[in-house]
């Protein structure tokens, strides 16, 4: 349904701001992209959240060397089948432990992200918050009594899993076709990173992750094929 100023006209064909006129804002004639503003916000919004990530090491490692104790702020993560532990869900990607820790974390997040965000806002946020919660809750059910468990590597196992079946359940080359690059740069860590042998690491947090990327790509996909539908447009 169109709003239209009350007084007004439907513009002429010919004049500026008349829908579908080749070479007036917001035709199809115009070559601009539609999708181009909420790339731009989707980018900054990962920028942002990745640049939050890097005060809040940076406050650790200022509290680190004003008293001496590495657990001021790692303390709050997720600590396994703790009731107070269950608020670290909140505070997990946002905790690292320590600058090269974070930075791994940084480099994938801003590499998937910005392949993720080419689709707009919605798809970062839900791929990212489903990751952030699954990956929490996975943590704090199977993750071990007596650990804390910390770090955005849940995401970004989210974010790998979102972009491989993403291009599947598209059907689209260029999207298979990105799905399976970023399968092959990061599988053998992925798999290592999902295996319970991995001494150190949250292999929960990272299945969790995996599963909410899963979630997400399908939780997508059924809505575009909804609105298709409900549009009369071919799925």
């Amino acid at each position: 349904m169109n709003r239209r100023p009350r007084g007004r006209g439907i513009p002429a064909a010919g004049m500026p701001g008349s829908p579908g006129i080749p070479g007036t804002p917001g035709s199809p004639g115009t070559g601009r992209d539609p999708a181009a503003p909420r790339r731009g916000t989707a980018l900054v919004l990962l920028f942002c959240f990745v640049a939050l990530m890097w005060v809040i090491e940076a406050a650790d490692q200022v509290i680190l060397w004003a008293t001496g104790n590495p657990q001021v702020l790692d303390a709050h993560g997720v600590e396994p089948l703790q009731t107070d532990g269950l608020l670290g869900i909140l505070f997990q990607p946002l905790l690292h432990g320590g600058w090269p820790h974070l930075i791994g974390n940084s480099i994938a997040l801003l590499i998937l992200g910005s392949i993720i965000a080419m689709s707009g806002v919605k798809p970062l946020v839900s791929v990212t918050v489903i990751s952030w919660l699954v990956s929490g809750v996975v943590s704090w059910l199977i993750g071990g009594v007596g650990t804390v468990h910390i770090g955005a590597s849940g995401i970004v196992f989210g974010y790998i899993c979102y972009v491989i079946v993403r291009g599947f359940f598209s059907r689209k080359f260029l999207h298979l076709l990105i799905g399976v690059l970023i399968g092959l740069f990061y599988g053998i860590d992925a798999i290592a990173g999902l295996s319970p042998l991995a001494e150190g690491v949250s292999w929960q947090g990272h299945l969790g992750g995996a599963i909410g990327g899963f979630l997400s790509a399908y939780g997508l996909k059924r809505n575009r094929t909804s609105g298709q539908a409900a549009a009369g447009l071919p799925r």
